[in-house]
């Protein structure tokens, strides 16, 4: 396969899915650089990655992690207990973008969410509402983020991919893709990968949040 020149940004690439996401990206010709909190806990080692030691909150580390790339994706997962974070994180990541002209985000989120225009199944709202009453906050600052995204004028091929339960385990290579409500309960972390780098390039859910699974 040809030499992608595009660089990716991957923001949460310690986690099971984003380091799927950067062997799949390089796998596909693409240039990966990482935002990494350790290194030395980094399990991921291939010479190919280039990789930032930083935080998430820092704005100067996502300004040296986006420099020189073209497609910023954000699989970035906070511990449980921590305030919430997601809305100003992608808010600075979508600010720092548009400063460097970076065209292409793409995010994941939960199936909890649920946004204008969905058409969830009784199950699905009610897990939707279990989500909002035990993670209140989580799902606040979330629904914020989608907020963030669908008012923001800076950046417009954007994408919140919608995501059930997670599974670590190589793709099964059949995903399920719907717009209004969630098609599965699970889905393996390599299909996830699998579909946001085939996002990169497809326009089908710019400014869009579908729903995945297997």
């Amino acid at each position: 396969m040809m030499d992608n020149l595009n660089k990716i940004a991957i923001i949460g690439g310690t986690g099971k899915v984003g380091r799927r996401i950067a062997v799949k990206a390089l796998e596909n010709g693409y240039q990966v650089r990482m935002l990494v909190r350790t290194p030395k806990k980094l399990s991921l080692n291939d010479d190919r990655i280039e990789i930032v030691e930083g935080a998430v909150q820092n704005r100067e580390d996502i300004q040296k992690l986006l420099k020189d790339c073209q497609i910023v994706i954000n699989t970035f997962g906070q511990p449980l207990k921590e305030k919430p974070i997601y809305s100003s994180v992608t808010k600075t990541i979508i600010e720092i973008m548009a400063e460097l002209q970076i065209e292409r985000y793409i995010g994941v989120t939960g199936g909890s969410l649920t946004i204008s225009n969905d058409k969830k199944s009784l199950i699905n709202r009610l897990g939707a509402k279990l989500f909002e009453n035990f993670y209140s906050d989580m799902m606040i600052d979330k629904k914020k983020e989608w907020d963030f995204l669908n008012s923001n004028e800076q950046i417009e091929k954007w994408t919140l991919i919608r995501l059930p339960f997670i599974t670590d385990q190589e793709d099964i290579g059949y995903i399920k893709e719907n717009l209004t409500d969630l098609p599965g309960i699970k889905i393996t972390n390599g299909d996830i990968a699998t579909f946001i780098i085939n996002q990169i390039e497809d326009s089908k859910y710019i400014q869009k949040a579908p729903f995945i699974s297997n």
